[in-house]
């Protein structure tokens, strides 16, 4: 698979687009936005996965050699990514991460896509009804999934429920 990936912040026009009252799963922070890692695999979308300090789930990847690591769980949380379609939803000025955390991330990017890549792939599945998953295993992975704001982009029906 042929990736492109950066760091970056969603701009402006994102959080005005995308309100917190009707997109309560997005992550939004008063006067400072998330960090993200971009990947662009050459879809007709690009993936923003945000950086996160403390995550409590394991649908993420998850630092271990950072030193934030030792204290939190801190990766790349892939249950509140967002699918980006619109240029003008990324902010132009380059985010600023921890550099262990960077490191990290461009060390295991190959894993980090392969793991995004099946989240975003198994939701579907189930959502198109080709692949179920046991509805625990479901409501486990994807209880407050980002993905159903974007089923337009994924090509899932407007009538399937998450």
């Amino acid at each position: 698979m042929e990736f492109d990936v950066d760091v970056r912040l969603l701009s402006q026009q994102f959080v005005d687009d995308y309100p917190s009252s009707l997109y309560p799963e997005f992550m939004h922070k008063h006067a400072r936005p998330y960090a993200c890692l971009l990947i662009d695999t050459h879809e007709d979308y690009i993936i923003s996965i945000p950086f996160r300090s403390s995550i409590h789930h394991n649908h993420a990847f998850l630092f271990s050699g950072t030193q934030r690591s030792k204290s939190t769980r801190s990766g790349l949380d892939y249950t509140k990514l967002v699918l980006i379609q619109k240029l003008e939803y990324i902010d132009n000025s380059a985010a600023l991460v921890d550099n262990d955390e960077y490191k990290e991330t461009r060390t295991n990017i190959v894993k980090i896509v392969n793991q995004m890549s099946k989240y975003i792939d198994d939701y579907v599945n189930h959502m198109k009804g080709t692949q179920l998953l046991h509805p625990r295993e479901f409501s486990r992975r994807y209880r407050y999934p980002t993905l159903k704001y974007f089923h337009d982009i994924l090509g899932i029906e407007s009538s399937a429920e998450p």
